[in-house]
């Protein structure tokens, strides 16, 4: 039988069996709690050059479906998982998780200890990994090991070669080449021009604001300012997306161009820039927050929330300037999750209220936006 391998950076090898695409491949290691929703997260632009390990242990009971898409294609570097269905069960399924892998040249790795690869993350952060099939191999032996083999060797002999996760700006790779209009689906209440600047837009963002009534433009990462406010907007989003908001210096400028001028919402990638751009710092987590169960209070009311998240950076609530205020905080560790403008018509949200993998509780935070950009009207 042929064995695969997970490469890490210091040269400790997790060892499993291939599917889907051959290989190989190479990302930033990273972690999802969640325990369904795996279609969307391989279609998150957010997890672009990673290799992403799903803690739950039983993927792909429900197939592929046409309906649960995220974005155009898979965006995830690699998949790991504990075991894999080969026989899903459910109306809607088009396709086993290997064919929809396989069609879209992504490599998976399944029978794999994906408990000890998590604690590893856990107690010594996110690591660069590769992905490996070795064909001719025999028994796979012991789960995981100290580096050895050939097959391993080349995998971490091209893992070094290549940069690290934090040097590449991943937002280049998934954004829209040219602005397109998803159309309202609501005929009733008021119509809204909302401008989208796509950093690795999710499609449920387009839905919601659909849904509220609104005609919702996307636009390239590097539309500047000034190119967005003469479409004249009503209002803008910035959109979640991969990798470190500190290399994203003509974004944050753009963001910086919108403040007073329209009221703006950012979404994790979209908040770090928002922040970012009015002055504050953004530094990376230990292994980042990454599923569908992460509880984030509102300090406005005092109530908590479980919601949807996958970022690995977050902004420094030490270095806000005195004009920003701190809305939500994760109750985990405490990270700031939410920034409102005291003076313009601005908020922001590290976490996913789009959901999709997660709860449906967030989705109020769009209402509040779209109130904000009546009020301002």
């Amino acid at each position: 039988m042929a064995k695969g391998y997970l490469v890490l950076e210091d040269g400790t090898v997790y060892r499993g069996e291939p599917f889907g695409a051959p290989g190989p491949a190479r990302g930033e290691v990273v972690f999802n709690t969640g325990m369904t929703g795996y279609q969307e997260v391989l279609t998150d632009p957010s997890y672009a050059g990673q290799i992403v390990v799903l803690t739950y242990p039983l993927v792909g009971n429900y197939g592929i479906n046409a309906q649960d898409f995220e974005s155009g294609r898979i965006q995830v570097a690699g998949l790991v998982v504990r075991g894999r269905c080969d026989i899903p069960s459910h109306a809607l399924s088009t396709a086993t998780i290997h064919e929809f892998l396989e069609s879209q040249g992504v490599p998976g790795l399944e029978q794999v200890d994906t408990r000890a690869i998590t604690r590893r993350l856990r107690s010594g952060g996110v690591v660069m990994g590769a992905i490996h099939s070795d064909r001719a191999s025999g028994d796979g032996g012991p789960a995981t090991e100290v580096f050895a083999g050939s097959a391993a060797e080349d995998a971490l002999a091209r893992l070094r070669e290549g940069p690290s996760y934090g040097e590449v700006d991943y937002v280049q790779t998934v954004t829209t080449g040219e602005a397109y209009t998803w159309e309202r689906t609501a005929s009733n209440g008021p119509s809204r021009r909302i401008l989208v600047a796509d950093l690795g837009l999710k499609y449920n963002i387009l839905r919601l604001l659909a849904q509220r009534g609104c005609t919702v433009t996307a636009v390239p990462a590097v539309t500047s300012a000034e190119e967005m406010l003469s479409l004249e907007p009503e209002g803008v989003v910035l959109s979640p997306g991969p990798g470190d908001p500190a290399l994203l210096d003509r974004v944050v400028e753009s963001a910086r161009g919108l403040s007073g001028k329209v009221p703006v919402m950012g979404i994790c990638l979209g908040h770090q820039v928002l922040a970012r751009a009015l002055g504050a710092s953004t530094f990376k987590l230990k292994y980042g927050h990454r599923g569908a169960n992460h509880p984030v209070k509102d300090l406005a009311t005092g109530r908590v929330y479980v919601t949807s998240q996958n970022h690995g950076y977050a902004v420094d609530g030490d270095s806000l300037p005195a004009d920003l205020e701190v809305t939500h905080v994760n109750l985990n560790d405490g990270t700031v999750e939410g920034l409102r403008h005291r003076e313009h018509p601005i908020l922001t949200i590290q976490y996913h209220s789009e959901g999709s993998p997660g709860p449906r509780d967030n989705e109020y935070l769009f209402d509040r936006f779209l109130e904000m950009v009546d009020e301002n009207g």
